[in-house]
């Protein structure tokens, strides 16, 4: 365990945690809990807002914004929800708060997600990417290379999904596959990227064990706050990295093998037979 820093040169992080009690599948909330922890050894100050229905702060004004995972039925609550916080959420974008993203996070920020079943929900644009529900459910360990500046490093989590996402031009990949399927089993890519937009379906929750990922996300919303480069005090992340090792193992024993489970099929309206 990393011992609490007495003090820190680096201003307090305001940090908005969207739907926290709505969306929060495979227990996604633990992303905001690694930076918050992470912030706090380092000895820098954060206050966490939680951010539910109905409500409609200047998300603009916080340094950080997260919004994750969540099954059809949660996330079309928030889809119908986000309508009011979209413009709020653009500015904040387009102003370079940090937005992190995870799974339904990633299709709602996107133009729309079209179910399987069901009526499509609109999203908001904040990502040139568009997701359709398709026939196989991705569900295992996952890895891909994520880059940031002149850095790339393996990136581990665990993929749960059955949507197909392709990105439009205005957007880039998170990260390029190593084991898993990915944005939609196909094209290798992970993820999506708008200025300092990061979206994944990489659940676990991901950032815990991925720490240099979490840094990453410190560092960029530090250092728009402060106007210039920063470097952030070390960590003992020995604990960290054994997390990030073994779930790099599973994903890798996977590897060329990617696992899609066939849903059940709803059928309505059969005859019985005797």
């Amino acid at each position: 365990m990393a011992e609490r820093c007495p003090a820190s040169p680096f201003p307090p992080l305001r940090i908005a945690h969207l739907y926290s009690s709505l969306l929060n599948v495979a227990g996604d909330g633990g992303n905001v809990i690694a930076v918050e922890r992470r912030l706090g050894w380092r000895g820098i100050p954060v206050e966490i807002v939680p951010v539910e229905l109905g409500q409609t702060p200047d998300l603009a004004t916080f340094d950080m914004v997260f919004i994750q995972g969540g099954q059809d039925v949660e996330m079309a609550v928030a889809a119908r929800d986000l309508q009011c916080k979209a413009p709020s959420l653009r500015e904040a974008a387009d102003q370079g708060v940090v937005i992190f993203a995870v799974c339904a996070g990633l299709q709602l920020l996107g133009h729309r997600y079209i179910p399987s079943v069901g009526v499509a929900m609109e999203g908001i644009g904040v990502l040139d990417l568009e997701t359709r529900g398709g026939p196989q459910r991705f569900m295992q360990h996952a890895a891909c290379e994520v880059r940031f500046g002149d850095q790339t490093e393996t990136v581990v989590g665990f993929e749960n999904h059955s949507g197909l996402t392709e990105l439009g031009p205005a957007a880039r990949p998170f990260g390029r596959v190593v084991a898993g399927a990915g944005n939609n089993g196909a094209d290798r890519t992970e993820g999506a990227v708008r200025d300092n937009v990061y979206a994944t379906y990489f659940h676990g929750p991901v950032l815990p064990k991925n720490p240099w990922l979490t840094d990453q996300l410190i560092r960029i919303a530090l250092e728009r706050k402060v106007g210039g480069r920063i470097d952030l005090p070390p960590i003992d992340d020995a604990l960290e990295h054994r997390a990030h090792g073994v779930a790099l193992t599973k994903a890798l024993r996977n590897r060329g093998r990617r696992t899609a489970l066939e849903p059940a099929r709803l059928v309505r309206g059969e005859p019985k037979t005797a």
